[in-house]
């Protein structure tokens, strides 16, 4: 992909469990033309999770150093159980090479980002992907088998609130098949590129 004009920032969002995660890795799959931007957290890693891959590992202290110092797009708490937050030099680094910035974040950060985006100069593109039912959702969360009830029962009833935001969104798109999502998602950034294959 030659690109010869400043990058844009693709927000991905929408419920936990959707599956943001699994259709970002089919997305990324082959392709070494796109960021993905590495949150930062004071989350507990799940197992498998790789600092520095799947997340910055932060504890409170570290993760307000940082909030304090400017380091971060935008930060939110989220489901009122971690800390979460987009560092910013990394994202400005491969704008400024033209390069599609994927940021993986929930509402609050994807709200936090429309307030910032004009300030820091940043042309966004607002996704938002959707379960093909609450139903499905709630299986999907469920069958993670990564959170406690308690989590699960915390997370869904933000998902309520996440579903209803969907129409603050440029695009919707529905994880109903993870290569077809990943597919319509590439779509919408070779779009915004003007790049046809």
């Amino acid at each position: 992909m030659s690109l010869d004009k400043k990058g844009k920032t693709f927000v991905i969002s929408g419920p936990s469990g959707v599956g943001k995660s699994t259709v970002l890795k089919a997305l990324f799959e082959g392709r070494g033309d796109l960021y993905f931007s590495v949150s930062a957290t004071t989350r507990k890693p799940r197992p498998g999770e790789v600092n520095g891959v799947n997340y910055w590992f932060l504890d409170d202290q570290q993760f307000t150093d940082k909030e304090e110092a400017g380091d971060f797009l935008e930060t939110a708490t989220v489901h009122g159980l971690a800390r979460y937050g987009t560092p910013l030099k990394p994202v400005q680094e491969h704008l400024a090479e033209g390069v599609p910035t994927i940021l993986e974040i929930d509402l609050q950060g994807a709200r936090r980002v429309k307030q910032r985006a004009k300030e820091l100069g940043l042309e966004v593109v607002y996704v938002f992907i959707a379960p093909p039912s609450f139903d499905e959702l709630v299986r999907r969360l469920k069958g993670r088998g990564t959170e406690t009830p308690e989590e699960v029962a915390k997370r869904l009833e933000t998902a309520h609130v996440e579903l209803s935001a969907e129409n603050e969104f440029d695009v919707t798109i529905v994880n109903d098949d993870v290569d077809k999502a990943a597919e319509d998602l590439w779509r919408v950034i070779a779009s915004e590129y003007g790049i046809t294959e």
